[in-house]
């Protein structure tokens, strides 16, 4: 098997100030995916969906504000713990795939022990952070841990494995609901559902990126599932995303002045369809990195249903 090495793959240029860091430092950063920070923005933000919409009709108070801190400290650390294990797993695979073969596993620049004493003290920063929240949250908070442990393995058994990540990155939606509410309802499972379509939506366009390595290598994902025909499948995806949320919106009974954030974001989810082309790996990666902007008006989108007037 012969890979094109030099080939220009737009996530893998080194265009980030982890370049300029100490360099003892670097593996460690990218290993933790440092130099690609919409990571962290799309683990945080399903945290403070939920907390905005456990809060509809409540107002929002100094409480929210802490919480909402600790699920940005949280993604931080527990994304970057997501992303050592991965690459524990990965890093045969990744060797074989042009984007991550640079990885710092791959290329040796991490040793295997190294990173696990990494992935440790993320996990441990993580640990910290969830037991700031209520009992009830910790609980749904550990209940992750199946999902995270089991997802690098799924490319290798189901063409799915975006969904997974779908129900693995999402899980901040429970959690958030659940520390702000006490409890998980309809509300917050249905804007649970919705966010994992919009994760197969975004991680499909992101996978386009890899699809002619993922075949070498063997490597499962919905890009070489759907092929030429993923534009349709994304628009689906974001369809039932936006219905699912609306729901979600109309359980809680939030202001109505929530339909024009709410406007926007569903304007944007479908400009990104609009403009997808999976021949184009710069764009592919340009409209994935957009979700954080989608991720941010849907909150805004909660938030305008939590605070202002019915």
């Amino acid at each position: 098997m012969q890979l094109n090495f030099d080939r220009r793959v737009a996530d893998s240029l080194p265009t980030t100030w982890v370049d300029r860091a100490p360099l003892a430092l670097r593996p460690y950063l990218r290993l933790a995916r440092y130099d690609r920070p919409v990571g962290f923005w799309l683990l945080a933000l399903p945290c403070w969906m939920g907390l905005m919409l456990a809060r509809t009709g409540q107002g929002l108070g100094w409480v929210d504000l802490w919480y909402a801190g600790l699920f940005a400290i949280g993604a931080i650390a527990m994304r970057g713990a997501g992303c050592t294990y991965n690459d524990i797993v990965d890093r045969d695979l990744d060797a074989r795939v042009a984007r991550t073969a640079g990885r710092p596993l791959p290329a040796g620049t991490v040793s295997l022990k190294q990173a696990w004493l990494f992935l440790a003290g993320q996990a441990l920063a993580g640990l910290v952070v969830l037991v700031q929240l209520p009992l009830a949250a910790i609980g749904v908070g550990l209940g992750s841990l199946l999902l995270v442990a089991a997802y690098p393995f799924m490319k290798r058994i189901t063409w799915w494995p975006q969904a997974w990540l779908g129900l693995t990155f999402n899980w901040g939606i429970p959690v958030g609901y659940t520390a702000a509410a006490g409890t998980v309802d309809a509300a917050a499972i249905a804007l649970y559902a919705g966010a994992v379509f919009w994760t197969l939506g975004y991680d499909t366009i992101y996978a386009h990126q890899d699809s002619e390595d993922d075949a070498l290598a063997g490597v499962k994902s919905t890009a070489r599932l759907f092929g030429e025909t993923s534009q349709y499948w994304v628009a689906g995806f974001y369809g039932a995303n936006a219905v699912l949320a609306a729901l979600a919106i109309w359980l809680t009974g939030a202001s109505p002045w929530a339909v024009l954030p709410f406007t926007l974001y569903t304007a944007h989810l479908f400009n990104q369809v609009r403009r997808l082309d999976i021949e184009d790996g710069a764009r592919c990666l340009a409209l994935f990195r957009s979700n954080r902007t989608s991720g941010l008006l849907l909150v805004a989108t909660l938030a305008a249903g939590a605070l202002l007037p019915a």
